[in-house]
């Protein structure tokens, strides 16, 4: 399921990045935010513990 701007993305979805640095990696989203020029930006905790941030253009829920 791609993510719309219609669609609420909340703390706590599973979801896999499809584009960027982080291409392939899955987690829980965290920590959004959304900046002064409209881009929405996550924080993305794996399994593991480690974290990352991108873009929430470049994910999609699952």
């Amino acid at each position: 399921m791609k993510l719309n701007p219609l669609q609420k993305l909340k703390d706590g979805d599973l979801c896999k990045v499809v584009g960027g640095t982080h291409v392939n990696k899955t987690g829980i989203v965290r920590d959004i935010h959304t900046s002064k020029t409209g881009y929405i930006t996550i924080t993305v905790v794996q399994n593991n513990g480690l974290r990352f941030k991108t873009l929430a253009k470049n994910i999609i829920i699952l």
